[in-house]
């Protein structure tokens, strides 16, 4: 049975060895955040999630309940949240000036790491309020903030992301929600959202609608979006004309509530400009896929610690050079190679990816905090190159992590109780929301990399060489000499697919997620180099944790030898062309 153990020791050295949080902290002007500091909210964010959380995972996928039009969440989860909420969790990141404790956003990412792995349904519902904070803070008028930013913060209400409809999918440029004005100023909302996480519950009595809807007269296409704040409650806690019409039947995350949301008349207020609500929504989606993101590291996470305590207990075989354990029956299967080419991989993505997605927490930290223009500017540029490798690659990564799992457990994988398939189940939706793998992919290769000539690409690729350049010499030449190569090699794949899609646009949508992938092993080759040299460091120094550190390096090495030559398999895809995809009419496929 799954018992998630917080992984404290990696995360600290993630925040506080590999990226210097202190110095960090303290560049930014949040002195107060000390190591010390940072660590007890960790232990305590860690008791949260191991003691209140983790037991409800498996439970939690019994579902949400619509009765009477009222969405009841499985038990436990409202007396989690409430717990959430006394203990001041929501407003750790927060401005002081609406309620908040005005700590880093990093440091509530930790927090949201550990909550989400224990328990990835019940993590969405406070995640969603996360998103709508950011947007009603950088678009919402000063009236706006004071009326509903302190809720947020606080946990008081909830909020959500309202954006699909029924006919439109991704293609946001076809929705059909109406605004209409109102003579006081308000707008009038009228349609119906889809697959709306966290649309309803019974953990607060009102929710902030974040909703994408058309004013009239507007402009077709996505030119023609605006964005309104829409509560599920008047401010006197009457109806707003705001109703759970159905939840959906879903393969996982049972536990959140998908739902279908009907406006009917409901009262909103424009957020941001009209007719420029795409551009206001991308700053809750950019929040919402590093929070996916997230999601990738939990399931590798999650998975790696069900696996490796199954395989280190259950009997099977003998080892191929001779019996490991002659007192047992048979030797436990971690002595298998197969079973250890997939407890490395698991492991790997997981502290690989809590590397990566630390980073760009660390990136958020400045563009929010730092006073120097240039450094702002930098660490803009640099996340908004690696939030689509981040969201798209590690959940792809994540999931692979994840059927490991099942894979380790052999048939017990496949039945329910052990709570792997879940793992499965609840993370497939991760590389489908806030945009699918191929949407990210597109992002990445056209808009971030072709439409700025590459620049956004050598942002990240001057990093790279800078640290290579910097570790040349000596035993972390071993994994600097393999990452230069290839980072060289990025740029000039780039360039050649740059001269294929100047002669026929496709080539763009064809190696755009072998592209992504390839770049996505790449950066999180560069971590692993790093924290191998980090732990090269710290034992050639004297620790007491030499245990720690040399696992580091076994797993780098792991990665470098037996995951990153998937680049080559990449490369060769995407410089082959996008010809023998479309060589077929639709009318030419078979059934």
């Amino acid at each position: 049975m799954l018992a998630y153990k917080a992984p404290l020791r990696d995360m600290q050295f993630v925040a506080h060895e590999l990226l210097k949080s202190e110095a960090h902290y303290e560049k930014i002007g949040a002195e107060d955040a000390s190591r010390d500091m940072v660590d007890a909210i960790l232990t305590e964010g860690a008791k949260f999630s191991e003691q209140v959380l983790a037991p409800l995972y498996i439970s939690g996928d019994d579902g949400c309940e619509l009765v009477d039009g009222k969405v009841i969440t499985p038990a436990g989860f409202k007396e989690a949240y409430a717990q959430y909420v006394d203990a001041g969790w929501p407003s750790i990141a927060s401005s002081v000036e609406h309620g908040g404790q005005g700590l880093p956003e990093s440091i509530a990412t930790y927090i949201s790491e550990m909550a989400s792995t224990a328990n990835w349904a019940w993590g969405m519902y406070p995640g969603l309020s996360h998103g709508a904070k950011h947007t009603i803070e950088a678009f919402g008028t000063d009236e706006q903030k004071s009326r509903f930013l302190e809720p947020l913060i606080t946990g008081e209400v909830t909020g959500t992301m309202c954006l699909t409809e029924p006919h439109c999918g991704s293609d946001l440029g076809l929705l059909k929600t109406r605004a209409d004005n109102k003579a006081d100023g308000a707008f009038s909302i009228n349609g119906t959202k889809i697959f709306i996480s966290a649309g309803d519950h019974d953990f607060t009595d009102n929710i902030i609608h974040v909703v994408l809807a058309r004013l009239p007269g507007a402009p077709e296409g996505t030119k023609g979006i605006s964005l309104f704040i829409v509560p599920k409650l008047k401010a006197d806690g009457s109806s707003n004309g705001v109703t759970c019409g159905a939840l959906e039947h879903k393969m996982g995350i049972h536990g959140n509530s998908t739902a279908v949301l009907n406006f009917d008349d409901a009262e909103g207020y424009l957020l941001g400009a009209e007719n420029e609500g795409l551009k206001a929504m991308f700053t809750f989606m950019n929040v919402a896929r590093l929070g996916t993101a997230m999601q990738g590291v939990a399931a590798a996470e999650l998975s790696f610690q069900g696996s490796l305590e199954y395989a280190k207990d259950r009997l099977a075989m003998r080892s191929l050079t001779g019996p490991k354990f002659p007192e047992k029956a048979a030797d436990p299967i971690i002595v298998h190679p197969d079973v250890r080419r997939m407890l490395m991989t698991q492991k790997a993505v997981a502290e690989g990816g809590r590397a990566m997605i630390y980073y760009c927490s660390f990136l958020v930290d400045t563009v929010a905090h730092s006073k120097d223009a240039d450094e702002v500017n930098h660490a803009t540029e640099l996340l908004g190159f690696l939030t689509p490798i981040a969201k798209a690659f590690l959940t792809e990564m994540g999931l692979e992590a994840a059927n490991h799992g099942i894979q380790i457990y052999g048939g017990h994988g496949f039945i329910k109780e052990w709570g792997m398939e879940q793992i499965v189940r609840d993370t497939r939706i991760a590389t489908l929301y806030e945009g699918t793998t191929g949407i990210q992919a597109l992002d990445l290769l056209g808009r971030k990399v072709m439409m700025t000539q590459g620049e956004s690409l050598k942002t990240f690729t001057k990093v790279i060489h800078k640290f290579c350049e910097a570790n040349a010499e000596g035993d972390i030449a071993e994994f600097t000499s393999v990452l230069s190569g290839l980072n060289k090699e990025w740029g000039a794949v780039t360039m050649e697919l740059a001269m294929k899609a100047s002669q026929n646009r496709e080539e763009v949508g064809g190696a755009s997620v072998d592209y992504l992938m390839y770049s996505g092993f790449i950066t999180l080759a560069y971590f692993w180099a790093d924290m191998a040299r980090e732990s090269m460091e710290k034992l050639a120094a004297g620790t007491d944790d030499a245990d720690f550190y040399k696992a580091k390096i076994a797993t780098a090495r792991f990665y470098f030898q037996r995951m990153l030559p998937r680049v080559a398999g990449h490369k060769a895809m995407m410089t082959n062309g996008v010809e023998s995809m479309m060589a077929l009419d639709a009318e030419h496929f078979a059934f």
